[in-house]
């Protein structure tokens, strides 16, 4: 990995920590001028907002380094660290907002840095109300996804570890595993732990697309005018036994 991040990593990040709020920014960057990276969030955040019933009282998590608040103009951006451009300073743990003030969360790649999702579940509870949604796009478990992220990717991917992530820094604490574990190998623990939660949708997704765009850390690959040929190919080789990532829908049911 060290070897390929000296050859792939892209210049603007090397040498930071993710925990730098500096990181944040310099990827909201990245983002912007790869055509082919800022084409696969487009169509994360569709799908995002495709999924909600109501659109109006919308938090999404983790805004730092994206662009949804220009998707979604209303949204209440949020971060776990001061960054410009983001409307309020928040733990998903802790969330500084009235008792069902909230039509939905909404995140992407924010759930697996969770340090303790039961805590969430509890806060997001009580801050959305009955019929609202919790959705998400986050990486997802598959025998190829495991190989990419246990060999390619620098967070930690432990499907076989509990839902807690130990303390680590707002960022650099992770599982890439966390929502499969939640969501499959643990289903019916959230479904009795959490049965205020309906697990409306699990929608495995993208074998390559995020590989081949170099995400937030590695230089660009593809130009973006791939983007959909590349999305083209992923839908008829079939996504769900190849996807790295998931889109996860959650409805609020009491």
């Amino acid at each position: 990995m060290s070897i390929l991040n000296k050859i792939l990593g892209h210049p603007l990040t090397r040498g930071l920590s993710v925990d730098d709020p500096r990181t944040t920014l310099l990827r909201q960057s990245i983002i912007q001028d790869k055509a082919f990276l800022r084409a696969l969030y487009e169509e994360w955040y569709e799908r995002i907002i495709g999924a909600l019933s109501n659109k109006n009282d919308v938090l999404e998590l983790g805004s730092g380094a994206g662009f949804f608040q220009f998707v979604l103009p209303e949204v209440i951006t949020s971060e776990v660290f001061e960054t410009p451009g983001v409307k309020l300073i928040a733990d998903a743990c802790a969330l500084p907002l009235p008792d069902h003030s909230l039509d939905a969360i909404v995140m992407t790649d924010v759930f697996h840095h969770i340090p303790d999702v039961g805590r969430f579940f509890l806060e997001a509870t009580r801050c959305v109300r009955p019929g609202g949604k919790i959705v998400m796009i986050e990486p997802w478990r598959t025998p190829w996804s495991e190989w990419v992220y246990t060999h390619l990717h620098s967070e930690p991917f432990y499907p076989d570890s509990g839902w807690e992530i130990p303390s680590a820094g707002p960022l650099s604490g992770a599982n890439g595993a966390l929502p499969w574990i939640v969501f499959q190998r643990d289903r019916a623990l959230f479904e009795a732990q959490y049965p205020q939660w309906r697990l409306k949708n699990i929608e495995p997704m993208m074998p390559f697309s995020y590989l081949l765009s170099g995400g937030v850390s590695m230089r660009n690959l593809l130009p973006g005018w791939m983007y959909r040929p590349i999305r083209v190919l992923e839908r008829a080789l079939g996504q769900k036994q190849w996807a790295m990532f998931a889109l996860i829908e959650l409805e609020h049911a009491s």
